[in-house]
C-alpha cells in the first residue's frame, strides 16, 4: 500500500536536507516541536495543511511545489506497484472530462522493472523502453 503520507514526508526531508538544514532550525522557523517534525519527515504523522503551509514557508518552499514532486513519486510507486501485477494500468480521460483536458494513453504490458538506488526507474515494454527518472 502507498501511503501519502511517507512520500509527503520523504519529500520534505529531502528538500530540507539539500539545503543544508537541520530539523532544529526548521522546527523553530515552522513554529512546530522537532518531535513532531520528525514524524512527519518519517511519514508517521499525517501533516494538517495548516502544518504542511507552515513547513513549506520554513523551507522557502510553495506547496504547489511540494505536491508535485509529491504527485511524481506517487506515480512512480504506482507504476511500480503496477509492474508487480504486470500491467500498466491506462491513464485515459475519467469521467466527466473532456478529451482535450488530459491525453489518452494506452496500456502496457510490463516485461520488466529495474529500480537503481539513484531513483531512477526504467519500465520496459515489448516494443520499447521508458525511463521514468524522479527529480
Amino acid at each position: 500500500m502507498i501511503l501519502l503520507r511517507r512520500l509527503l514526508g520523504d519529500v520534505l526531508r529531502r528538500q530540507r536536507q539539500r539545503q543544508g538544514r537541520t530539523l532544529r532550525e526548521v522546527s523553530s522557523s515552522a513554529r512546530v516541536s522537532l518531535g513532531y517534525l520528525s514524524e512527519v519527515e518519517r511519514g508517521q504523522k499525517e501533516a494538517s495543511s495548516e502544518l504542511l503551509s507552515a513547513i513549506c514557508d520554513a523551507l522557502d518552499l510553495r506547496m504547489s511545489e511540494l505536491l508535485r514532486e509529491v504527485s511524481d513519486e506517487l506515480a512512480l510507486a504506482e507504476l511500480a506497484q503496477s509492474a508487480a501485477s504486470d500491467t500498466v494500468p491506462s491513464l485515459g480521460v475519467p469521467p466527466g472530462r473532456s478529451l482535450g483536458e488530459r491525453p489518452m494513453l494506452n496500456p502496457v504490458r510490463v516485461t520488466s522493472v529495474t529500480h537503481r538506488p539513484d531513483e531512477h526507474v526504467t519500465i520496459k515494454a515489448p516494443t520499447e523502453a521508458v525511463d521514468v527518472v524522479a527529480a
